[in-house]
């Protein structure tokens, strides 16, 4: 993080990419303190255990795969490959020329509620969305697995996803893969301004939230997940494993600090900005902004905690009603060649979920492939949990800690 060498033409596009992506994926964040509201109060939910296992069976209609080569699919914008001209999307027409599927790319998934509320309606009257595959970040994968809408993969169709990292293969939210395959993933950490910490380092969550000389000058994510994740881990508990008594401890932690006046504010993606200028000294932050950004203002450095960090993904997955459910599952496949996402990773700053993308990077852009950011070695990812899949009850319980305290 401390070297900074001319970018490389592969490492420009790559973060044009990411700026944008994290720009809107945080404004899913800064929309955080209203969206987490809303989780789980948009109707019934079926019971469901933390596991993820389901009492519902998602609705399937007729495959037209076999007369239809189309695919409809939904994404987050800036979130695939694109010409340096930005007029086509280079691996999605390849796809196409590959197997005759047009595909159908729509950027219009800008926040997890949102598109929940407008396709919603639809699944739970048994109506096709439109889509025949969207990319949900893990936590709505839960959600959507619990509630009946999404359909089991079938992996024959996706003889590809062995190539699946490990760290990817058996998530608390979708036990085995059943339902979901990740499209992209990254870390919530710690970024800090050297100017504005007076050259002190920044590398545990207990620094963050008690250190007087950063009093007033901390912010923390609006996304629950990722600033309670790392409370949890701070205090020697496993996202992926913790009971209401761990989580009440870690929200006590942060209402302290909050009350001693260590904490500014809780934000979005603004906290770039106030971070940049050295108004916060440090933070809670998404690994992708600090890398990106750190190659103009090497005064910002980034720090993966040593008592872990949080990483979230963005998956695949097929709704109930698709109408080319196996035209879905080629396209998921064709993604999980390594070679195919190389060329996405050139566009987006987060971790591919696909064994095998470092090395068909490397042969490119060797140093790139070096960034622990974007391919994180074995013991990197080892400190890496995710924040479990939460009941109902768990989600509006714990939802309104967490807004009491952010916005009290």
């Amino acid at each position: 993080m401390n070297e900074h060498s001319p970018i490389t033409p592969m490492q420009a596009a790559f973060i044009r990419g990411a700026i944008s992506r994290r720009t809107l994926m945080a404004g899913a964040a800064g929309l955080g303190v209203t969206a987490l509201a809303a989780c789980g109060s948009k109707g019934k939910s079926p019971s469901a255990s933390s596991s993820g296992s389901v009492t519902p069976t998602a609705k399937a209609a007729q495959d037209m795969s076999d007369t239809e080569k189309i695919v409809n699919w939904s994404n987050w914008q800036q979130y695939i490959d694109v010409s340096d001209d930005e007029k086509s999307r280079p691996t999605i027409d390849a796809f196409t020329k590959a197997t005759g599927i047009k595909v159908n790319y729509t950027e219009d998934y800008n926040d997890n509620d949102e598109f929940y509320a407008k396709v919603r309606p639809l699944l739970a009257g048994g109506e096709d969305t439109g889509r025949d595959v969207w990319c949900s970040t893990d936590w709505m994968v839960a959600r959507l697995i619990r509630q009946g809408y999404v359909q089991p993969l079938d992996k024959a169709n996706i003889p590809n996803a062995k190539n699946l990292e490990a760290a990817f293969q058996d998530v608390s939210f979708d036990p085995g893969r059943k339902y979901s395959l990740p499209w992209q993933a990254g870390f919530a950490c710690i970024g800090y301004n050297t100017k504005a910490t007076g050259g002190k380092k920044v590398t545990t969550i207990t620094q963050l939230l008690t250190d007087p000389a950063l009093k007033g000058k901390v912010t923390l994510l609006s996304e629950m997940r990722d600033t309670v994740g790392l409370v949890l881990l701070d205090q020697g508990k496993d996202p992926s494993n913790f009971t209401e008594a761990d989580f009440k401890a870690a929200i006590a932690m942060i209402q302290k600090a909050k009350d001693a006046g260590q904490i500014q504010k809780f934000t979005g993606n603004d906290y770039t900005d106030g971070l940049s200028a050295g108004d916060i000294a440090a933070c809670v932050a998404w690994s992708g902004d600090v890398a990106s950004l750190s190659l103009d203002a090497p005064e910002l450095e980034l720090t993966l905690p040593e008592a872990g960090y949080t990483l979230w993904s963005d998956n695949f997955v097929i709704p109930a009603m698709a109408k080319h459910k196996k035209n879905a599952e080629q396209l998921i496949n064709y993604y999980y060649d390594p070679k195919v996402m190389a060329e996405v990773e050139a566009w987006v700053n987060y971790i591919a979920p696909v064994a095998g993308t470092k090395d068909a990077v490397a042969a490119i852009d060797k140093d790139l492939a070096a960034n622990q950011l974007i391919f994180p070695s074995t013991e990197t990812l080892s400190k890496a949990k995710k924040f479990r899949d939460l009941t109902s009850k768990e989600e509006s319980e714990f939802t309104r800690l967490f807004t009491n305290l952010a916005t009290g």
